[in-house]
């Protein structure tokens, strides 16, 4: 075997890649042992796919760099959204009461959607609109440029089925 096939070698591969790998996640992440895990994660990435990569050194190196790039990237977005979703927590779930509370919460919400998803489309929208945007009539009326009239009908009748459809309990948590 030339020199050339030997540095094809998973093991030749890690030991030659991996301190660079890591190095270059840490760019992104900040964090050693986040730029460790990625970089194990783009040789098992590599490993897993290793038909479809062209069995050249370039080829190969360009694989696992942007393999590492876009987990670190991912990574980075994926913080972002947590980030966001913490900051928009009122009172993050930290004891017991509270992460039951909202569990609890989730489930209603869960239950109230599938059961808003059954409505007829207008009603629906009017439903959505006034109950859980909190538009008053006319400005809903003025969105969907139908009267007045038509909004009080369909939430009077999107209410009625609401009732019927949705255990008591939860019906009535509908409007807090």
């Amino acid at each position: 075997m030339s020199m050339q096939s030997d540095t094809l070698e998973p093991a030749s591969l890690f030991k030659a890649y991996y301190p660079r790998l890591c190095y270059f996640a840490f760019q992104f992440t900040g964090d050693k042992d986040q730029a460790r895990d990625i970089a194990q994660e783009a040789f098992v990435s590599y490993l897993g796919q290793r038909a479809q990569v062209a069995p050249h050194p370039v080829a190969i190196k360009n694989f696992l760099y942007t393999t590492v790039r876009n987990a670190c990237l991912n990574l980075l977005r994926h913080e972002k959204v947590v980030e966001k979703f913490v900051a928009s927590q009122s009172t993050p779930p930290t004891d017991d009461a509270t992460v039951v509370l909202t569990m609890i919460r989730s489930e209603v919400l869960g239950e109230i959607n599938r059961v808003l998803q059954t409505l007829p489309e207008a009603c629906q929208e009017i439903i959505r609109l006034g109950y859980i945007d909190g538009l008053k009539n006319q400005e809903i009326a003025h969105q969907l440029n139908i009267s007045i009239n038509t909004v009080k009908t369909q939430k009077k009748r999107g209410l009625h089925l609401l009732r019927q459809r949705l255990n008591p309990e939860i019906y009535s948590l509908f409007f807090l």
